[in-house]
């Protein structure tokens, strides 16, 4: 399949492009993608951020949050939470000491290590967080709604075989050739 398709013109006219509008005739085929999928994943996020404010008055990073304490009911320790967000420690005791603060989170000293935290689920987070994931699967269901499932299947499938191919050892640009990758 080629990648060198002239884009919509009603979505060039409308300045809808954002990322896309970057893309030349001549660019290479990896460039092309990457900034095709960099532009859908930033229009998706934009609206999921959109509306969990407008809706739930919460952002994005406190969704997220309250989605891995959910998918852990034991819960997890303040250091493992952070891992699993990619965020600092400084930024998930933010998010705890105002989620504490509300009810909606439990802060205990962890049974097995006393220096550590474990974070839970109140019984009211866990209940206003299903309500946010909810909406959240029934936005993106619409968001995603015009596509065949056949095809929504295939670009799983597709972006799981990048997915391993990203995780390879990529040479530099510069690397003269058999030389090994760290």
């Amino acid at each position: 399949m080629s990648l060198d398709r002239p884009l919509d013109p009603a979505l060039q006219e409308a300045g809808q492009l954002g990322l896309e509008a970057r893309v030349r005739q001549g660019d290479h085929a990896s460039l092309k993608l990457w900034l095709r999928m960099l532009a859908c994943t930033t229009q998706i996020e934009t609206e999921i951020r959109s509306r969990l404010r407008r809706e739930f008055g919460v952002s994005l990073a406190r969704f997220d949050y309250l989605a891995q304490l959910y998918r852990h009911s034991e819960g997890l320790k303040m250091r493992e939470l952070s891992r699993q967000l990619m965020v600092t420690g400084g930024n998930v005791t933010g998010l705890t000491d105002e989620l504490e603060r509300e009810g909606m989170v439990l802060r205990e000293s962890s049974p097995t290590d006393r220096r550590s935290w474990l974070v839970s689920l109140t019984p009211k987070g866990r209940s206003e967080f299903a309500r946010m994931a909810e909406a959240h699967e029934q936005w993106l269901q619409a968001m995603f709604g015009g596509l065949d499932p056949a095809v929504i299947a295939q670009l799983h499938d597709q972006l799981g075989q990048l997915r391993v191919q990203l995780l390879k050892p990529v040479a530099p640009p510069d690397a003269a050739p058999g030389e090994e990758v760290a």
